[in-house]
Parts: structure tokens; sequence; C-alpha cells
């Protein structure tokens, strides 16, 4: 392998494109007026813990380290895709076989025990259904799927095969 594409390098640029994702998720949020959904919440979460596990292995300079510290990744990433294809699934239910939308999270916190409010989270509303952006005819979550896929991919090439 060429010594420019090393793990340190491919764990830089995984680090940089996750926390580049959480700024797009930010601009649609704060700048679109796109609401995110709960789910949207937990994609936005793993996209952190992969920046921050990716941006600690690029700091190191060994490839134990990058090879140990991908595995994580390769995890948080199937999370994340698991997430998207969930998001994905309600998003092509009929609309009368949507779960119900949920009140907002300050109010749940209040009224509802955590194991409820992040079973409900974790499984989707009604609001994960609306597609309310494309771009080439795939959905926010279908754009999250194709990063997640791509972040375990380099990530299992790491572990298995860097060098």
């Amino acid at each position: 392998m060429v010594a420019f594409l090393s793990a340190r390098r491919f764990h830089g640029l995984v680090a940089f494109a996750a926390f580049a994702l959480l700024g797009v998720a930010f601009y649609m949020e704060y700048q679109m007026g796109l609401e995110p959904c709960p789910l949207c919440m937990f994609q936005r979460i793993a996209f952190f813990a992969i920046g921050v596990v990716s941006l600690i292995s690029a700091l190191r300079d060994s490839i134990s380290w990058h090879k140990k510290l991908a595995w994580p990744i390769v995890v948080l990433s199937l999370l994340g895709a698991g997430l998207a294809i969930r998001h994905l699934y309600l998003q092509n239910l009929p609309a009368e076989e949507l779960p119900a939308c949920l009140p907002g999270l300050s109010y749940m916190f209040e009224v509802f025990p955590w194991q409820e409010i992040l079973e409900a989270m974790v499984m989707g509303t009604g609001e994960c259904g609306d597609v309310v952006w494309t771009f080439l005819g795939l959905s926010i979550p279908g754009w999250t799927l194709v990063a997640f896929v791509g972040m375990a991919l380099v990530n299992l090439w790491i572990a298995l095969k860097a060098k």
C-alpha cells in the first residue's frame, strides 16, 4: 500500500468525515430548518463517537493502536447503519402503519422512565417516516447509511490488512 494511504491517514479522514457530517446535520437543522427526529439524533451520536475514536487513532503513531481502535469503529459504524436501515424502513412504510408521534423530549424526560424514552427513540416515531430532503434520490438516512457502510469497510480493512 502506498505510504500516503496509511491507517493513520485513513483514521484522520474518517474523523474528518464524521465531524463534517455532523456539521452538515447542524446546518440542515439550524439553517435549513429541518428538525431531527429521534433516529437522526442517535445517528448523530454514532457519527460523533466514530469521529472521536478515529481522531484518537489518527493522533497515535502505532499500527497496533490503529488495528485495535478500528474494531470499535466498525461496531459503531454497523450500529449506525442499523439505525439508518430502521429509519429507511420507517420512511417506506405506508402512512397508516407508521408508529405514533411522541411528545417533545423535554416532556418525555419529565414524565417517562428513561428505558421507555430510549426504546421509543431507537424504534423511531411517526416523524421518522417523513422524507424532508433528498439528493440524487436518497433521503438523509440513505446518505448516512452510505457513510456508515464506507466507514465500516475502511476500518475493517485497517483491522485486517493494514501494515
